[in-house]
């Protein structure tokens, strides 16, 4: 992570106008450190990038337009990686634009564990977001910290199952930092600075703008190890992600629904050009690579062992949807869901199409 001093010459070379990326990087092979491309004269950055940037940079530092910035920087939690700090996701460095730049709110360690992104339609389902919850929350406690865009919908879904798991959960957003979008996320964004993480590339004040949306989908993408779709229609951005992932390299997984659904339509278009289909957690970590049966890295209690078999029992052979389950059981919808899939991934019940399960010993 950068120290102060540090910060202000890398936080004052990415606010030059018309400085993007790629010429960002240029600057930095050529002079090496922003401290070195400042004291560069005109004539030397001139060969490297445009007239206007160059004398933008030679120009110097204006500290009261950077003092938000740094004061920002200066709160508890608030963190500043660059290019050249070890603390860069390296899965992010590895990729063709990683940013100069990532601002960070939270937890720093995040970045650095396997990480598996849920993406989806921000006007979700009910089961879309009981599935993404609770592929989240296993594929958490499987070790992956999960990655997100904070959107509603499959975002906010994803987000919630992460933080209950072990791993916890990345927030890629499309605005500073200082800004939550959308506000009705403002509670979950809250959760996610004290136990998990979120990241973004632009700069404090930077609103809510459509064309940086689909540039934060290739941070989500390149975090990650692999990309798992959850209703998209086909005009989603979610497959912009997808798309991204399978440039990058990453696994791209998708959860099939009905053929009568437009949000289903989406992900159907990703796995007739490859996608994975998934139908639970552990067709995903077996894809990744791994072999053991997903676990929360515990033993079950005695207690919780035999409410599992109490359920097992009310859920019996004949085909039942998780409300049903909810009705009998007396439990919430989310936690049948969670119980449904740990019992799934021990080999005792079985999803079927429609939403439906059956106990299968």
């Amino acid at each position: 992570m950068a120290d102060r001093d540090e910060a202000r010459y890398w936080l004052a070379l990415s606010s030059i106008p018309g400085l993007g990326g790629e010429t960002f990087r240029r600057l930095l092979s050529a002079f090496g450190p922003p401290q070195n491309i400042f004291s560069a004269s005109t004539a030397q950055l001139n060969a490297v990038c445009e007239a206007k940037v160059a004398r933008a940079i030679s120009a110097g530092i204006e500290d009261e337009a950077l003092a938000p910035s740094m004061q920002w920087l200066a709160e508890p939690g608030n963190h500043l990686l660059t290019l050249a700090d070890p603390e860069y996701p390296q899965t992010l460095l590895q990729t063709a634009d990683p940013p100069p730049l990532l601002y960070v709110k939270g937890r720093l360690d995040l970045l650095q564990q396997p990480a598996l992104a849920i993406v989806g339609s921000r006007r979700a389902t009910p089961q879309g977001e009981k599935d993404a919850e609770a592929f989240a929350q296993a594929l958490s406690d499987a070790g992956f910290s999960i990655v997100s865009g904070m959107a509603l919908g499959i975002d906010a879904a994803a987000h919630r199952g992460g933080l209950k798991g072990a791993a916890s959960t990345i927030a890629v957003v499309g605005t500073g930092l200082d800004i939550v979008y959308p506000a009705r996320n403002r509670d979950l964004a809250h959760q996610l600075a004290q136990q998990g993480a979120i990241i973004s590339e632009f700069a404090l004040g930077t609103p809510s703008m459509a064309q940086n949306f689909p540039r934060r989908n290739r941070i989500i993408s390149g975090l990650a190890r692999g990309v798992l779709v959850i209703e998209a229609a086909v005009r989603s951005g979610s497959l912009i992600t997808a798309r991204l992932a399978g440039e990058q390299g990453r696994e791209v997984f998708a959860i099939p629904g009905s053929i009568h659904s437009p949000l289903a339509k989406g992900c159907h278009r990703l796995i007739k050009q490859g996608a994975k289909l998934v139908e639970s957690a552990q067709d995903i970590l077996e894809e990744l690579g791994y072999s053991a049966p997903l676990s929360t890295g515990s033993p079950v209690p005695e207690q919780a062992e035999t409410a599992h078999i109490e359920f097992v029992r009310q859920l019996g052979h004949n085909p039942c949807s998780i409300d049903t389950m909810a009705s009998r059981t007396g439990l919430t919808a989310e936690r049948v869901c969670a119980i449904l899939l740990e019992l799934e991934m021990n080999g005792r019940v079985a999803s079927l199409p429609g939403g439906l399960y059956q106990a299968i010993v």
